[in-house]
């Protein structure tokens, strides 16, 4: 068949138009009715960021306020040393922190907030305290029963969810963890006191260069209070309009929620109020009740280990018997069977698992269909797709569904989403991610108008380990652009859509997530690729040949760990969360990133099930954790069985 007339650039002269901003604008509301309508039911998952220390920096950052707290808390509570205690929603950990400042050895602290956690980490290991934090939802805390003395909820952290319902798990979760005679304390809003005196609107300046204006109002039922902040920096305009919605607990209202959650002994301790420096709106923070609580409960009954349990772990592979267009002689080889047996290597360090493997395609539904209601789950490797195609790796999953059969990774409507390049650049805009700047060449198009300068990048729309993408795909000029597509065309098919992107000259960057967030779920190190070995005349890319021919000058390319800004490890590692969560990957995903010419972080790909070959960048990631590749895999499976809800082996 004769191939279709090749492209041709649109007006040629101007090769080199003004470049447009492909940075997605952001809205910001005006006057606005009814502030309530505007509150997501979880925007406490957003909000607490670098702008939450901005704005309530007086109080929350002011280390005189928090020592004052502490020791007023410390006073009521009068704990041992070696007590055990957990700071719940603690946000950077100001009071965890200060509690191991003055000794006290057991402190843990939880926040569903990603940056908070990271922060208070950074200034545990700064300040060598031994505090434990971790990301989670306070209504599902990761501990066993009866393991701490006391529970804090400090600094007006009670009360955000959109139903009291919610706010009495939380409390049921910490009844739970704690011992016999354990107690909580928690400081919470005045909710009599704030609905009486709440400022309507008011406005503060922060700092030398942010303010903040503030409305509120009381909800529709009067139980909780409404708040709109817009921040802005005198020269960058307004940079945040945000809405929140906390409930308004009294003196009658607390007791009640307790003791249904089952505590008893509600003592109310008085007010406390911050000496803040600002001394501008304290907002919610102006008037808090102290009040504790105790649990009168028997110690849960401890019941004798049993045998480690055997789980029938079913492993699904590519299939070794058929040709496969991705691998370089389109067949399985030596190294790909050395894949194998590093697998298996670790699988047989993991004695809970009884393991089959599968890989025979031609008879993998009838092989799947026998393990019906044998099988615990299915590790499900086969990102070779049914049969070794590409375009049918979400085929596996869906049979796995309509089997009913549990399986660790993604969903076939995941991996659907992310085969398509330009779709997820979509998904990205709209959730104000940045994107490069790029144009999509249709099977059709016989002619094409260049947005932005050179250089750029030439890529198959479809399609993943970097086939399709070589030195080659890298183009300076019009002419190495048209012959770039026509290379792609030449060599993946007419009938595929192209992406040309514009290419970026910065740090080449990995993030991978292990668990599933918001739950549970460990952010691995960030690599960047290493490019020094590489001749200068080649473009830095990390395409199929660094992939997949290890004689080629990219053989050497390198992963190390990422030197980057706080402010944007924090970008790559929030947004790489948020894609994870709007894309619906499972267990374990990676995003690939590219600086631009002025450091700032371009969302590249997405990747749902990612390599998990042992020497991959998913393992890289792992190994500048301290973690094993058999661990790594470990936790995988680890990720899937909670989420399916197994159980511990």
């Amino acid at each position: 068949m004769k191939p279709p007339t090749p492209l041709a650039p649109v007006n040629p002269s101007q090769s080199n138009p003004k470049p447009k901003d492909p940075r997605p604008q952001r809205r910001f509301l005006g006057p606005v009715q009814d502030l309530e309508a505007h509150v997501r039911p979880d925007w406490w998952r957003s909000i607490f960021n670098s702008l939450y220390l901005k704005t309530d920096a007086d109080v929350v950052e002011d280390q005189a306020i928090t020592k004052t707290e502490i020791d007023k808390f410390l006073d009521i509570l009068k704990p041992s040393h070696d007590a055990r205690i957990l700071d719940l929603a603690c946000g950077q950990g100001r009071h965890a922190l200060e509690l191991a400042r003055r000794g006290y050895s057991g402190i843990e602290g939880i926040d569903r907030s990603h940056y908070l956690i990271q922060r208070g980490r950074s200034i545990a290991k700064k300040e060598n305290l031994n505090v434990k934090f971790r990301e989670g939802d306070v209504r599902k805390i990761v501990l066993p029963t009866d393991t701490l003395d006391v529970v804090l909820i400090l600094g007006n952290s009670f009360g955000y969810f959109e139903s009291a319902n919610e706010d009495q798990k939380v409390l049921q979760e910490v009844r739970r963890v704690l011992k016999p005679l354990g107690r909580i304390l928690v400081d919470v809003t005045n909710g009599q006191f704030l609905r009486d005196n709440y400022q309507p609107r008011s406005w503060e300046w922060i700092d030398k260069n942010y303010f903040v204006c503030r409305e509120r109002s009381l909800s529709h039922d009067g139980e909780r209070l409404i708040s709109r902040e817009v921040i802005t920096h005198v020269d960058k305009g307004v940079i945040e309009d945000r809405f929140y919605a906390e409930r308004l607990y009294t003196e009658d209202s607390l007791p009640a929620l307790f003791i249904e959650a089952g505590f008893s002994d509600v003592i109310f301790h008085g007010q406390i109020s911050p000496n803040s420096q600002r001394n501008q709106d304290l907002g919610m923070m102006a008037a808090r009740h102290i009040v504790t609580a105790a649990v009168h409960k028997e110690w849960t009954p401890v019941s004798r280990k049993p045998k480690l349990a055997v789980r029938t772990l079913v492993t699904l592979l590519g299939d070794p018997g058929k040709p496969d267009i991705i691998k370089p002689d389109a067949v399985f080889d030596e190294d790909d069977i050395y894949t194998v047996d590093q697998l298996k290597a670790a699988l047989k360090t993991q004695p809970q698992y009884q393991v089959q493997y599968l890989h025979n395609h031609d008879s993998l539904i009838q092989d799947l269909a026998k393990l019906k209601g044998k099988a615990d789950f299915v590790f499900n490797l086969c990102d070779e797709g049914f049969g070794n195609d590409a375009r049918h790796e979400l085929h596996v999953p869906a049979l796995l569904e309509m089997l009913k059969i549990p399986y660790t990774g993604s969903g076939p409507q995941c991996l659907a989403y992310c085969y398509d390049k330009s779709l997820v650049r979509g998904i990205a805009q709209e959730m104000s991610i940045p994107v490069p700047g790029a144009f999509f060449i249709k099977p059709e198009d016989t002619s094409f108008e260049l947005p932005f300068n050179f250089p750029v990048l030439v890529k198959p729309n479809f399609g993943d380990s970097s086939l399709g993408i070589t030195q080659h795909s890298y183009a300076t000029t019009l002419e190495e652009l048209v012959t770039a597509i026509s290379n792609i065309r030449e060599n993946v098919g007419y009938d595929k859509p192209i992406l040309v992107e514009k290419f970026l000259p910065g740090k080449d960057i990995s993030v991978g997530i292990i668990g599933n967030p918001p739950d549970a779920y460990t952010i691995l190190p960030i690599i960047e690729e290493d490019y020094s070995s590489l001749p200068s005349d080649l473009p830095q890319i990390c395409g199929y040949e660094a992939k997949w021919l290890p004689n080629s000058p990219y053989g050497k390319i390198t992963s190390i760990p990422a030197e980057l800004s706080d402010s944007t490890r924090k970008l790559l590692e929030e947004s790489s969360l948020k894609l994870f969560e709007r894309l619906e990957c499972r267990d374990y995903a990676r995003f690939d990133w590219r600086l631009d010419e002025v450091g700032e972080p371009k969302l590249l790909e997405a990747n749902p099930n990612p390599g998990w070959c042992w020497d991959g960048h998913l393992a890289k990631m792992a190994a500048f954790a301290g973690i094993s590749y058999q661990e790594m895999i470990a936790l995988i499976l680890k990720a899937a069985e909670q989420r399916i809800g197994l159980g511990p082996a």
